[in-house]
């Protein structure tokens, strides 16, 4: 028999994508066959697996704490926002087209829903625990009609859920208290317990609270999870991207232009954790005037970021500082904007049939119907960049992105100064990452470093982390009761 576990939040950002990564390890170390799930996401930060499917990077990082494989099961619908209160819909991994939140919430949501049965029980034939994320809030009273990840999934299962808040957001107890008089009362029936996240402080002050929310709600406090610092954690979504204002500083500055549609922004945490790096999200052009490396990443739309670096000053201000030696790199989208035009011909990302790029790189893009999603292994690169040469062997990542450029079979495109890729994930590869930064390095006539992280290690470590933290601050027991 499978045992499920849910975790809702009072809003978005409360920590559900984490405690349900350190439940999966958790558990998982206990001996249990357990798989993270979540029913629908929306981000633009996603995965493609083994099997070319795209899902939302939390399930990945869940997964990778359960000591599994991502799967397409484990997050069946994924809504990716292009425009304003449009997504692109994915079902079970591929693309179904592009709709309004009008469309989607009052037309399909429920029909995507037999898509989240169907990938529950699979999951369940193969799993004996499975713990569950929501998104939002469950008391989001105008989307409750349509609602597919929250109560839904719950009285589907009939899961208990534990309500988590942020208290470092201020309003936990109100957040908690006000959530639970929103739901019906079989939904309040459904809620097994409190969790307040993100503390600061000594816990004893805040016992009284706990004593007041218990008597209030009638619910019991499972624990108190401190704010934890350095979590080292694939982030969901854009949200946390104001958390990352800069990493430690370092001396070499690597901006990443702060897209209107950035997608994939943990392509650069593995830059952020080195040492010698100082990389921050750059909201202004002239953020980018003492930058030694910037770095125009995935986009969700190329055309109308490309607009944006032009109607906000990025554009020049880019222009200049390559002309002046600075290190451009392009991402996926970004490197489409590198280019020398993008032609959509279906307007599938603009009414703009052809645009110019940047004309930094020599390629042209043209955008097609078919959206390609793979993982890739580079067998071998050799490019020569900023008077360097970086030379690399099996470099693993992954491509998500509509329209096809004249590459001529070529992976990473350069141009003395300037090099672009479709690969995300190119510098979680350790080697290949600190070589590009030690070119960096020589060129600002810095000594260049050995390569000594192991990003794949580090993240078990944190997962490890984070589960020795959650263990420790939730009252386990109890919550074993709880899920039966």
């Amino acid at each position: 028999m499978t045992r499920y576990l849910m975790f809702q939040g009072t809003s978005s950002h409360v920590g559900k994508s984490i405690l349900t990564t350190a439940l999966c390890r958790i558990f998982y170390r206990e001996g249990r066959r357990v798989a993270p799930f979540k029913a629908q996401n929306m981000a633009l930060n996603s995965f493609v697996t083994a099997d070319g499917l795209e899902m939302g990077r939390a399930q990945v990082a869940q997964a990778e704490a359960a000591n599994l494989l991502p799967r397409v099961e484990m997050n069946p619908v994924l809504l990716k926002p292009t425009g304003n209160a449009t997504s692109q819909v994915i079902i079970n991994g591929r693309a179904v087209g592009v709709m309004s939140a009008k469309e989607y919430h009052q037309g399909y949501s429920l029909k995507a829903f037999e898509a989240v049965k169907a990938a529950l029980k699979k999951l369940s034939a193969e799993f004996d625990t499975i713990i569950i994320e929501g998104a939002g809030s469950p008391a989001e009273v105008n989307l409750k009609a349509n609602d597919i990840v929250n109560m839904r999934v719950a009285k589907f299962l009939n899961a208990p859920v534990i309500l988590v808040a942020d208290i470092d957001r201020g309003g936990a107890l109100a957040s908690l208290v006000g959530t639970l008089e929103l739901l019906d009362e079989d939904e309040r029936d459904l809620v097994k317990g409190l969790v307040i996240n993100k503390f600061r402080g000594d816990v004893n002050l805040l016992l009284p609270a706990v004593d007041f929310l218990e008597k209030k709600t009638q619910k019991p406090v499972l624990g108190i999870v401190p704010y934890i610092e350095k979590l080292g954690i694939d982030d969901e979504d854009s949200v946390s991207l104001d958390d990352k204002i800069s990493s430690a500083g370092g001396e070499i500055r690597i901006a990443v232009v702060r897209l209107g549609k950035l997608s994939n922004f943990t392509d650069f945490d593995s830059l952020a954790g080195e040492k010698d790096v100082n990389l921050f999200y750059a909201a202004q052009p002239a953020e980018l005037d003492a930058a030694d490396v910037i770095i125009l990443p995935g986009s969700k739309n190329t055309s109308e970021d490309l607009i944006f670096l032009r109607e906000n000053n990025f554009a020049e201000k880019i222009l200049q500082r390559a002309g002046e030696g600075a290190a451009i790199v392009g991402i996926c989208g970004g490197f489409q904007m590198l280019g020398e035009k993008i032609f959509d011909p279906l307007h599938t990302e603009s009414n703009y049939s052809e645009l110019d790029g940047l004309k930094l790189l020599p390629i042209e893009t043209t955008f097609t119907a078919e959206k390609f999603t793979r993982q890739v292994t580079l067998a071998e690169v050799d490019f020569n960049f900023l008077g360097s040469r970086i030379v690399g062997k099996n470099l693993d990542g992954y491509e998500i992105h509509s329209g096809e450029s004249n590459l001529h079979g070529q992976k990473i495109i350069s141009d003395k100064n300037i090099f672009g890729t479709y690969v995300h994930g190119i510098f979680d590869n350790d080697d290949f990452r600190r070589k590009f930064l030690n070119a960096v390095r020589l060129k600002k006539n810095l000594p260049p470093l050995e390569s000594t992280r192991n990003v794949r290690a580090e993240k078990q470590k944190n997962y490890e982390r984070l589960a020795r933290i959650v263990r420790e601050s939730l009252n386990m027991d109890l919550l074993k009761k709880i899920m039966g």
